[in-house]
């Protein structure tokens, strides 16, 4: 179960719920396998939809990794996305909605 007050919501992956979170470990994770890239120009190509496959890749392996999972990007771009790119897509983007977001 996830709880969105902590930052929290969940991918499903061949047919199991995964939460995701991302820690403060995990952004440094993510902003370091970004090299020259910035958080913000990631967040910003979400808003714009202009973001690319990798984006959506590190980001989704951050937050699962955020959350506890143990697994790598590589053990996720094997997995079957429930919803597949597009419910990927929608994933990361309430991820960065929860992290960033204001409370509503």
């Amino acid at each position: 179960m996830v709880n969105p007050y902590r930052g929290e919501c969940a991918l499903t992956l061949n047919g199991v719920s995964h939460p995701m979170r991302l820690s403060l470990g995990s952004l440094a994770e993510l902003e370091c396998a970004m090299k020259d890239d910035s958080l913000l120009s990631m967040v910003q190509r979400f808003e714009t939809g202009k973001f690319k496959t990798q984006d959506l890749i590190q980001l989704l392996s951050a937050g699962l990794r955020g959350a506890g999972w143990q697994g790598s990007e590589a053990d996720l771009l094997k997995a079957e996305v429930e919803g597949g790119p597009l419910g990927a897509a929608k994933a990361a983007g309430l991820l960065l909605k929860i992290t960033f977001g204001l409370p509503e």
